[in-house]
């Protein structure tokens, strides 16, 4: 096979190659050189009442794959080291003639938590390939009394 040939298999069969040269990386959002080599977890945050709820998707991990953390008292950092693994070919003979699925390698996301946040109280569970994160609002404080004092 040309040279050619063998440039435009490997692209072919690995469209994530192209991906990188055509989309920016999504780890814009930060700039700080720890980020380096994470791609960005996309997220919805939902504010209610009681608690803020972040929906991350996260296609292919499991929960032993993501770290839910909380750094410098107030940023929630949820990130992944594990990598969504590709289904085996048991039969000789076969292979994949296309791979459009991107399998990432690092993923990480922070979010500074506001100043009601509980941070002593987050849970987090990970179903169909969605981490949802719970994090618990702290009571407002109370309102200060005003006594009124007679004066004589």
């Amino acid at each position: 096979m040309s040279a050619v040939a063998d440039t435009l298999t490997h692209w072919f069969n690995f469209p994530e190659n192209i991906e990188k040269l055509m989309l920016p990386s999504r780890t814009h959002e930060s700039r700080d050189n720890e980020n380096k080599g994470f791609s960005s977890i996309p997220a919805d945050i939902l504010d209610t009442p009681k608690e803020f709820i972040f929906y991350l998707d996260v296609p292919g991990l499991s929960k032993s794959d993501i770290q839910v953390t909380v750094e410098d008292e107030n940023t929630l950092v949820i990130k992944s080291g594990g990598k969504r693994k590709r289904e085996e070919v048991e039969e000789e003979g076969c292979k994949y003639i296309r791979l459009e699925r991107k399998a990432p390698q690092k993923l990480m996301r922070k979010f500074r938590l506001p100043e009601n946040a509980n941070v002593s109280a987050i849970t987090a569970k990970c179903e169909n390939g969605v981490l949802t994160v719970v994090v618990e609002k702290l009571p407002p404080p109370p309102k200060p009394k005003t006594v009124e004092v007679a004066i004589a």
